[in-house]
């Protein structure tokens, strides 16, 4: 809504993973810790680079809009790698909304919303942590955050400062000399701070630097293209943003803001030692708005919000091996207003946006509507309706290089590609009882999602330089469209100080309208790619003293169809364009935690445990440098020990 509300008296289900989620499942970054919520999966998509791709009710990575303190400055870019690039450190809470959300975000909210919301600065704290992963293999990965809160005795300023750095080593799964799993470093330095104007303003502040290095394929230490196969990419983020809040009383509120994210990045994407494959690309985002809020009476207490914004986004690629060169500017100049009117019974939200792209002929119209009913107290049915939309540009994916078979796989966006558009539903019932000291929520919700012009890929032509280096280039362009549908169930209970478990499912059906073909090794058929019927996942802790605690948690995904892309395997046999079903997969991890008082204020926690409890990890990955790296699916580690440390006042 744009708004801080009560979570049970939105009319909108809101999903919320907080720091006790990141705790309890030992995650260093958020691409490990959002596989815990309803309808949603994050699956690595790259055997080379790790990219991790978080797909919402099945839909694709870039059809969520992935906003940070609620500003959409995650581009195109910053979207290939941004879910591992935002460690847990600088994070307070990650609010999901499934389904679209475009009449108050914009595009490429089609599948959902994910806010990242920064760690505020509420009362004076300090923490240095350090977790220690080793895989099966004795392959390390090392994680160090440092955060301290230091707020002023009149509350009047505050500050939130946080790092971390991450030091992962390369695993290979099946001993073939090529890595499965990147190399990568990584390090984050940022604050959030406020400064309080009068008693009724408040000015924030927020900075943050991410340099991250990572590297697959083989011959790891030497020069890139000394490699049979090198995906390397070195990230260097800035990005910040300031808002003026202003709230004379309780019926008046008024927000300014500006936002800005500049990437600077250098990579390589090769195969055969190409002298050639390096690249540069340079992006800029800027967001600026404003919003009021009215609180007045219509029957029941009401609030109007409205607002105008801006995005920007400049991005400047460089691919040299093929001269591609992509420069492109997109602008949405966007209004947007909505109404709520909120009773103990009754909530409703009507609401819409205006966006104008730069390239989109015509302005674009997205409604919303959503409505609560609470029958009895404890039971509350929601129902919405939301439409959504996404510009004919390039995307995370699009910047994306793949290694196949000897060569490089490239998108190009078809020149009379169209936007695509979609109109989501959703119906659920969110019923909370406590039984005794025992309390229960189950949430059951349906979704359909229809999409139109829908956009896919498929393999367009090779070609061969001078030097024998070959390329595939594949074209993104519009399909008929496609229907998604299905149904999620989430179960939450717990004894306050005992225990808690929460449960999620999802059954669903993605489907084109008309089979689509992507390759002419292949038939064309309805299925969507990587989006399997059911998946879920558990989360539990146990409180045993004050002291001892301990978590159980784990993923299940059910088969799903996979893309294998034409190969070479080890032993020279070249196999053409499949489809592969995969095996389901079981995820399951541990962990132990104990808290030491040293002092009467510093406390020591220590934890240990295990992810892949059962080593799930996928059994076929091609092998040697004629392998597809984009053949990749189930968990995104394999077997993995961690031991913690965390000192914390």
């Amino acid at each position: 809504t744009r708004n801080e509300t009560n979570r049970r008296e939105t009319s909108t289900v809101v999903n919320v993973a907080s720091t006790k989620l990141f705790e309890g499942t030992a995650s260093s970054s958020l691409s490990e810790a959002m596989n815990f919520q309803s309808g949603l999966r994050v699956e690595n998509t790259c055997g080379n680079c790790g990219a991790p791709q978080l797909r919402i009710n099945g839909l694709e990575g870039q059809y969520s809009q992935i906003l940070l303190d609620s500003r959409a400055i995650f581009s195109s870019l910053a979207g290939v790698y941004g879910l591992d690039l935002m460690p847990v450190a600088m994070v307070e809470r990650v609010e999901v909304i499934r389904g679209g959300g475009s009449a108050l975000y914009g595009s490429n909210a089609i599948g959902g919303v994910v806010n990242i919301i920064t760690k505020d600065p509420v009362r004076n704290t300090l923490s240095l942590s350090n977790t220690s992963n080793f895989m099966e293999d004795g392959t390390p990965d090392i994680n160090t955050s440092l955060g301290g809160a230091f707020v002023s005795d009149d509350y009047k300023m505050g500050a939130y400062i946080f790092g971390q750095v991450k030091n992962r080593g390369a695993y290979d799964r099946n001993d073939d000399g090529f890595s499965d799993i990147t190399k990568l470093r990584s390090e984050t330095a940022g604050f959030r701070a406020y400064y309080k104007t009068s008693a009724h303003s408040r000015l924030t502040a927020e900075y943050h630097h991410i340099h991250e290095f990572r590297r697959g394929g083989d011959n790891l230490d030497e020069a890139p293209h000394m490699a049979m196969i090198c995906e390397q990419l070195d990230h260097n983020i800035d990005g910040g943003g300031l808002k003026f809040d202003f709230f004379p009383n309780r019926r008046h509120r008024l927000s300014a803001y500006a936002s800005a994210q500049g990437i600077s990045r250098s990579s390589y994407f090769g195969t055969d030692m190409n002298p050639d494959a390096y690249g540069t690309t340079k992006d800029l985002t800027l967001v600026g708005g404003a919003q009021y809020t009215f609180g007045y009476m219509a029957g029941l207490p009401s609030e109007l919000t409205v607002g105008a914004e801006y995005n920007y986004n400049h991005l400047s690629d460089l691919y040299l091996a093929t001269n591609r060169e992509l420069d492109q500017m997109t602008s949405t100049y966007g209004i947007f207003a909505q109404n709520e009117w909120n009773g103990e019974k009754f909530n409703a939200a009507i609401g819409f946006r205006l966006d104008k792209h730069n390239m989109i002929d015509n302005p674009i119209f997205a409604p919303r509507a959503s409505l609560r009913y609470s029958p009895i107290d404890d039971l509350d049915l929601r129902a919405s309706y939301s439409s959504g939309y996404r510009a004919p540009q390039a995307y995370n994916e699009d910047l994306h290089i793949d290694a196949l078979n000897h060569s490089v796989s490239i998108i190009e966006i078809d020149p009379d590609l169209r936007p695509e558009r979609s109109h989501s539903f959703t119906l659920s019932a969110d019923y909370y009882h406590s039984f005794g000291k025992l309390q229960t929520n189950l949430l059951v919700e349906g979704f359909y999602t229809m999409l139109n012009d829908v956009f896919t890929l498929e393999n367009n032509r090779e070609e061969v330089d001078a030097e024998g280096n070959t390329f595939i280039y594949k074209v993104r362009r519009n399909a008929a469209g496609a229907r998604i549908g299905g149904l999620t169930a989430e179960l939450k209970l717990g004894i306050p100080e005992i225990f808690d478990i929460q449960l999620g499912y999802t059954f669903q059906k993605s489907l084109y309208v008309e089979p689509e073909q992507w390759s002419e090794d292949v038939e064309a058929q309805r299925q969507m790619f990587r989006s399997p019927d059911h998946y879920g996942y558990m989360n539990a802790n146990f409180f045993f003293t004050k002291r001892l605690n301990a978590s159980l948690f784990g993923t299940y995904t059910g088969r799903m169809l996979v893309q294998h892309a034409a190969n070479t395997t080890i032993a020279g046999v070249e196999l053409p364009d499949s489809e592969v079903l995969t095996p389901s997969f079981w995820d399951f991890g541990v962990k132990v935690a104990y808290t030491f008082d040293l002092t009467e204020i510093i406390r020591l926690e220590i934890n240990a445990g295990v992810k892949n409890l059962f080593d799930s990890y996928q059994r076929d990955i091609d092998m040697g440098a004629g392998r597809d790296s984009a053949y990749i699916y189930g968990p995104s580690l394999p077997r993995t020990y961690f031991f913690g440390a965390k000192f914390y006042l």
